[in-house]
C-alpha cells in the first residue's frame, strides 16, 4: 500500500479544511483573534484574510513536511543523510525499501501535522464564531497530547526500522 493511504488521508483533510473554513470565512469579523495563551485567552489578532493567507501557507508546510521531504531525502547524497547504518539502508540492494518506507512514514507525518493545524486553526474560528461560548481550551492540550504520542511511537518506529540492519522483514 505504501504511502496511498496517508496521501488520500491527506486530501480529504484538506478537501474538509477548504469547505469548512471557506464556509465559516464570512461569518468571521474583520479582525480574529488568532492566538490564544495556555488558558485559551485571546492575546494575538490578525485581520481575517491574513488569518487564512496563514492558515494556507502552513497547510502548504505540512504538504512539504509530509510529501516533499522524502523527495528531497532521495536526491541528496548519502553522505549528507543521517540515518542509523546508512551504509547498509542507502546501499544499491535496499534503497527503494528506504526511500518507500521513508515516503510512506513522513506521509503519515505530514497528515499528523495537517490534523494539527486543522484542529488550532478550528480552535480559533469557533472562539471567533462564539466568543462568549468558546471551545474549551482542553481541546487543545488533549490535540497536543495525541501529536506527541503519535510523535514518539513514529520516532521509534522509525529507529527500530533503521538502528538493526536486514533484521525487520515487516511490512512498512
Amino acid at each position: 500500500m505504501g504511502s496511498r493511504l496517508p496521501k488520500l488521508i491527506f486530501v480529504l483533510l484538506a478537501a474538509y479544511a477548504a469547505l469548512h473554513f471557506s464556509s465559516c470565512y464570512s461569518q468571521l469579523p474583520g479582525v480574529v483573534a488568532s492566538h490564544f495563551d495556555a488558558h485559551g485567552i485571546a492575546n494575538g489578532w490578525q485581520t481575517k484574510s491574513a488569518f487564512i493567507r496563514v492558515f494556507a501557507m502552513v497547510s502548504v508546510l505540512a504538504a512539504a513536511i509530509g510529501f516533499g521531504l522524502p523527495r528531497i531525502i532521495a536526491l541528496v547524497p548519502a553522505r549528507l543523510i543521517n540515518l542509523p547504518n546508512k551504509q547498509y539502508w542507502l546501499s544499491r540492494e535496499h534503497l527503494a525499501e528506504t526511500q518507500e518506507f521513508l515516503s510512506t512514514y513522513f506521509a503519515w507525518f505530514g497528515c499528523a501535522v495537517f490534523l494539527i493545524i486543522i484542529s488550532t486553526f478550528d480552535y480559533a474560528v469557533e472562539s471567533n464564531l462564539h466568543p462568549e461560548d468558546r471551545p474549551d481550551i482542553s481541546r487543545m492540550w488533549y490535540t497536543l497530547a495525541g501529536f506527541l504520542v503519535f510523535a514518539v511511537a513514529w520516532i521509534i518506529r522509525i529507529l527500530t526500522r533503521f538502528l538493526r540492519p536486514g533484521q525487520e522483514k515487516l511490512p512498512s
